[in-house]
C-alpha cells in the first residue's frame, strides 16, 4: 500500500515537472499544503459534514427503498413487471439529466440527496432481488416442512443467502452515491458543500484547491465504503453464528 502510494506520488510529480503549468496541473507539494490549510479552517469541516450528511442520507434512503422493492418484486411477478422498466430507465439515463430535472423540481440543497438516492436504489434492488430469487429452494422447503414461520425463515434461510450479494450491492452503490452526489453539488452549487468548492475552484482556476477537494472526496468515499463493509460483515458473521 505504502509502496503503491509512493509510486503514484512520483508519477504525479513527474507529470507536474513535464507540464510545468500550475494552472493546468498542480504539484503534490502544493496540493497537500493547500489541503493542510483547508483542514485547519471551520469552513472545511462545515462543508465536509454537509456533503457527508447529504450523500449518506441519500445512500441510506436508496438502500432502504431498494431493499423494500427487492422484497416486493421478488415475491410478485406483477410488481416486478411494473417496476423493472422504471428502474432500467433510471440506470440508463445520464445522471446529469436527473440533476437538471431535480433543479427544476426541488431546492438546490435537496438535489444531492435525491440524486444519491436515485443512483443507489436500482443497484440495491437489482442485486438483492437476484439474491432473494436464487435462495436455495430445498432450504425453503425444509423451513416449510419444519414450520419455521416467516421470521425464522428470513433469519436462518434468506439472510445468510442474500448477505454476500447485499454486501456487493452496498459497496458498488457507495461509489455511485459519492460520484453522483458530488456531481449534483457541482451543478446545483448548494451552500457549504464540497461540490460547490470544486465548482468555485474551476471558475477561479484554483487548480490546487480542485485537487485538494478531489482528494477529500476520494478519502471520504473510501472511509465510507470501509465502514459499510465492516458493519455488514459483522452483521453477516453474527447471523452465521446464530444459524
Amino acid at each position: 500500500m505504502l509502496f503503491s502510494a509512493v509510486v503514484w506520488l512520483a508519477i504525479w510529480q513527474i507529470l507536474y515537472m513535464v507540464i510545468e503549468n500550475d494552472i493546468l496541473f498542480a504539484s503534490p507539494a502544493t496540493v497537500f499544503s493547500r489541503l493542510w490549510t483547508l483542514v485547519g479552517t471551520k469552513a472545511f469541516w462545515l462543508k465536509t459534514a454537509h456533503s457527508l450528511w447529504g450523500i449518506t442520507k441519500g445512500y441510506l434512503l436508496g438502500v432502504i427503498f431498494g431493499t423494500i422493492l427487492a422484497v416486493l418484486t421478488a415475491s410478485s411477478k406483477l410488481l416486478y413487471a411494473v417496476f423493472q422498466p422504471m428502474l432500467s430507465v433510471i440506470k440508463a439515463t445520464p445522471v446529469v439529466s436527473f440533476i437538471i430535472l431535480a433543479l427544476v423540481w426541488m431546492q438546490k440543497n435537496t438535489v444531492p440527496v435525491f440524486i444519491s438516492f436515485l443512483m443507489v436504489l436500482p443497484v440495491v434492488w437489482a442485486n438483492l432481488s437476484v439474491g432473494i430469487r436464487e435462495t436455495d429452494e430445498k432450504l425453503l422447503e425444509m423451513a416449510k416442512a419444519y414450520k419455521f414461520g416467516i421470521g425464522k425463515t428470513i433469519r436462518h434461510i434468506y439472510l445468510p443467502s442474500v448477505m454476500p450479494v447485499f454486501l456487493t450491492a452496498l459497496t458498488t452503490a457507495t461509489g455511485f452515491a459519492w460520484k453522483a452526489g458530488i456531481a449534483a453539488e457541482v451543478i446545483s452549487t448548494p451552500r457549504h458543500a464540497i461540490g460547490s468548492e470544486l465548482y468555485n475552484a474551476k471558475v477561479y482556476l484554483e487548480t490546487a484547491d480542485l485537487f485538494a477537494w478531489t482528494l477529500v472526496v476520494i478519502l471520504l468515499s473510501m472511509v465510507f465504503e470501509k465502514l459499510i463493509v465492516y458493519t455488514v460483515s459483522k452483521i453477516s458473521k453474527r447471523v452465521a453464528k446464530e444459524k
